[in-house]
């Protein structure tokens, strides 16, 4: 398959209809100590250090958002399933944690503007990923970071972002990048895993 019918296969599927299972996966539901605990430290360095705007893209069910909420972070998750919101509504009830219905591509934001944009395995199902990029980069304030958590998966049909192509399509619209390997720690994907899994953090 091409990356477009790969987007489109992903695109098809119906979210909605996933939520109810969704938490089933180690790294989506964080419900193992171990797993939570190895998303925990990560996502403590990819974050800024003190209490922030984090914007949450292709949010799920709000694992990650309630790890960030949990700190003293202002969260808002946007997610395209209004079931997915929901459960990261319910999730982090409580805590200092908006949830919005919408596109990730096109966040239904409005003006504000973020600290850090956080957006884990949705990058590569979307469309005119350099525009994306762009579009992204511009919702951050002044020193912001976009932290990007991709990979590519399959080896007969691989799907994904290298994250070589990541890093190239970044350096025009950002001041830093560093990527991180993720593939060789088995405590985030409750398991030992075999394809390329990272994370790129870029400060623009």
């Amino acid at each position: 398959m091409t990356d477009e019918s790969e987007r489109r296969t992903t695109a098809r599927v119906d979210w909605d209809a996933a939520a109810a299972t969704f938490d089933d996966e180690p790294d989506h539901g964080l419900r193992d100590s171990e797993v939570r605990a190895a998303w925990a430290a990560r996502l403590r360095t990819w974050l800024p250090g003190r209490p922030a705007d984090v914007l949450d893209l292709g949010c799920g069910t709000g694992s990650l958002a309630l790890l960030a909420a949990e700190w003293g972070h202002r969260v808002t998750g946007v997610d395209l399933s209004p079931a997915m919101v929901d459960l990261a509504r319910a999730k982090t009830a409580g805590r200092d944690a908006v949830f919005l219905v919408g596109d990730a591509a096109a966040p239904p934001v409005g003006e504000r503007r973020f600290d850090a944009v956080l957006v884990r395995h949705v990058l590569w199902t979307l469309p005119g990923t350099g525009r994306v990029l762009r579009h992204w980069s511009g919702l951050l304030r002044p020193g912001g970071r976009l932290v990007l958590v991709e990979g590519v998966w399959g080896a007969v049909s691989p799907v994904g972002i290298p994250a070589a192509r990541l890093t190239a399509l970044l350096e025009p619209i950002a001041s830093d990048v560093r990527t991180e390997p993720l593939s060789d720690e088995p405590a985030l994907w409750g398991g030992p895993v075999t394809d390329e899994r990272y994370a790129v953090v870029a400060t623009v």
